[in-house]
């Protein structure tokens, strides 16, 4: 049975890795797209749109937080509910000019979109140029 078990995961178990993620802030208030924008004048700004039940979405967000190597305190990165803000979302799509996708990521900086993508290409973005 022990090649069973490692073949099934029993073995596997003991060796998981900690899952990484993201130093994520919150964003649940239209007022806090204004503080993003003004924020962005000093330190660059990332939001990320999520849908929670989209399957996509919660792949490119594992592949994200996996890859994620942004040094600290160089950039503020927001996730954003799109279920329980779509709200917000609709109102960054009209503050930033950038249309709604999902998943979504903008990289905001002197109160500008300077990059954004969505679905699969947002892991293709790099970030670090605009840092």
């Amino acid at each position: 049975m022990g090649i069973l078990n490692t073949l099934f995961g029993k073995e596997n178990n003991r060796e998981k890795k900690e899952a990484k993620v993201a130093p994520w802030i919150p964003l649940a208030s239209v007022e806090q797209l204004e503080e993003i924008k003004e924020k962005s004048k000093v330190k660059p700004q990332a939001i990320f749109k999520h849908s929670t039940t989209c399957g996509i979405s919660r792949m490119v967000m594992n592949r994200f937080n996996e890859a994620y190597d942004i040094p600290a305190n160089s950039l503020d990165l927001h996730y954003l509910d799109l279920h329980n803000y779509r709200s917000v979302s609709n109102e960054a799509s009209s503050i930033f000019g950038v249309i709604h996708e999902s998943p979504q990521l903008l990289v905001i900086k002197n109160g500008e979109v300077v990059a954004h993508e969505s679905h699969g290409a947002i892991t293709q973005l790099d970030i670090k140029k605009y840092i």
